[in-house]
């Protein structure tokens, strides 16, 4: 069954990407005001959405390094470029109204300030392409922990800090969902 190469894999890229895409537009996350919303407190979709994607992505990597049909490949963490990053990118959604994932999902629902946010994301990923000797010399070797996980460094074993999450997670949504009842 594993490995999936070739043509299929393409397919079936294909296929994810746009399941992807659909599932990012039924959960209302390619519409500009939820998003907007979301970081005026106003409407906890995307909340939701990313929490619940992260959860059921993390149960199913789990699952998948069980079963053997895949392994993981850690990367170092860096945590300078980890914090840089992280700035830029929230800084970016807050201007363009949308991250990545739902700003392409936007553009193909037609969105033309999507579409021209997606230039700048396209103008984003150049300059970095370009920097990227002066990132490696002078980012990357600032507070880089080498290959890590969380479970190492805390000794907790992975499938329990899914647990903890997913514990996190319902009591997150029972007090936004309860915040939303409240204002509703």
């Amino acid at each position: 069954m594993f490995p999936i190469t070739g043509t299929a894999a393409l397919v079936l890229a294909v296929i994810f990407g746009f399941a992807f895409g659909w599932l990012l537009h039924r959960g209302k996350v390619t519409d500009y005001n939820v998003i907007i919303n979301q970081f005026r407190l106003r409407d906890f979709t995307v909340l939701k959405v990313m929490i619940t994607a992260i959860i059921v992505g993390g149960v199913g990597v789990l699952w998948l390094v069980d079963m053997g049909a895949a392994k993981y490949h850690l990367r170092d963490a860096n945590m300078l470029a980890v914090v840089l990053g992280a700035g830029m990118f929230g800084v970016g959604m807050v201007l363009y109204g949308y991250c990545p994932g739902t700003g392409a999902a936007a553009v193909a629902t037609g969105s033309l300030h999507a579409l021209a946010g997606a230039f700048g994301m396209m103008l984003g990923a150049m300059i970095y392409a370009y920097s990227f000797g002066w990132v490696t010399s002078a980012i990357l070797p600032v507070w880089s922990l080498g290959k890590v996980t969380l479970s190492g460094i805390s000794g907790i074993p992975a499938g329990w800090i899914f647990v903890i999450l997913i514990v996190a997670a319902a009591a997150l949504f029972a007090v936004v969902e309860r915040r939303s009842a409240m204002r509703g």
